[in-house]
C-alpha cells in the first residue's frame, strides 16, 4: 500500500520551509501597539524591534505634550522633549536570525540539519516569549524630561508634585498584536514539520 499523501508530503522540505518564511515575513507585521490610555501612539513591526526604532512625535502624542506643557510651563519657561531612540532588542534578533536560519537549513536533505532547523525553531518561540517578558519588564511611564526629583526648592518640589500628577492620568502601556501570536506559532509548527520529516528516511 502506498502512504497517504499528506504522510508523504511531511517527509518532504516544502512544510517546514513555508512556515519558516511565514514566521521571517511575519517580522515585517506589527508585533507591538504601544498606547496612552486607550489612545494607540505607535505600532512596531517585528523588525523594527529587531534593528531598533525612533518613537514618532505624531498627533497622539499631543496628549502627554498638552498634559506636560499645560501645567509645567506656568512653573518653568523650558520643557525638555524626548527624541527617543530605542536601541534593537536581543531576543527579536535572535528569533528573525533563527527563522532566516531555520529557511535556509529547511532546503537541506541532510538529517542532521534537519536537527538543527527544528531546534531553531523552537529557540525562536522561546526568543520570541523572552521578547515579551523584556518588553513587559521595561514598560513604565515615560514623561519626557520629568524622570526622577528636580531637588528641594519651591519650583523642583512643585515640578515633583506635577510629575505625580501627571502619572496618575497618563498610563503607556504595550500591547501584542495578533501577529506577534502568529509568528510564536509558525515557529512552533515549523518544529512540529522538521520534526515529521526527521522520520522520512528520505534524508541523509
Amino acid at each position: 500500500m502506498y502512504a497517504p499523501a499528506s504522510r508523504g508530503l511531511l517527509g518532504t522540505g516544502m512544510p517546514a520551509s513555508v512556515t519558516f518564511l511565514v514566521a521571517a515575513l511575519l517580522f515585517f507585521m506589527p508585533f507591538i501597539d504601544i498606547k496612552c490610555n486607550t489612545i494607540s501612539l505607535q505600532t512596531v513591526s517585528g523588525f523594527q524591534l529587531a534593528t531598533g526604532f525612533k518613537m514618532k512625535n505624531n498627533s497622539n502624542n499631543s496628549l502627554i505634550d498638552d498634559l506636560k506643557t499645560d501645567k509645567v510651563d506656568k512653573t518653568i519657561t523650558k520643557t525638555t522633549t524626548n527624541t527617543d531612540k530605542k536601541n534593537p532588542n536581543l531576543y527579536a534578533m535572535i528569533a528573525l536570525g533563527l527563522a532566516v536560519l531555520g529557511l535556509l537549513l529547511s532546503f537541506t536533505k541532510i538529517k542532521a540539519a534537519i536537527a538543527v532547523a527544528m531546534v531553531a525553531a523552537i529557540g525562536g518561540a522561546g526568543a520570541m516569549i523572552g521578547l515579551m517578558l523584556d518588553i513587559k519588564k521595561k514598560v513604565k511611564l515615560d514623561v519626557p524630561g520629568m524622570d526622577g526629583k528636580t531637588g528641594n526648592n519651591d519650583i523642583g518640589k512643585t515640578v515633583d508634585n506635577i510629575t505625580k500628577d501627571v502619572s496618575d492620568k497618563v498610563n503607556i502601556s504595550v500591547d501584542f498584536t495578533p501577529w506577534f501570536w502568529v509568528a510564536i506559532a509558525a515557529f512552533l509548527v515549523a518544529a512540529f514539520f522538521c520534526f515529521k520529516r526527521m522520520q522520512s528516511k528520505t534524508l541523509k
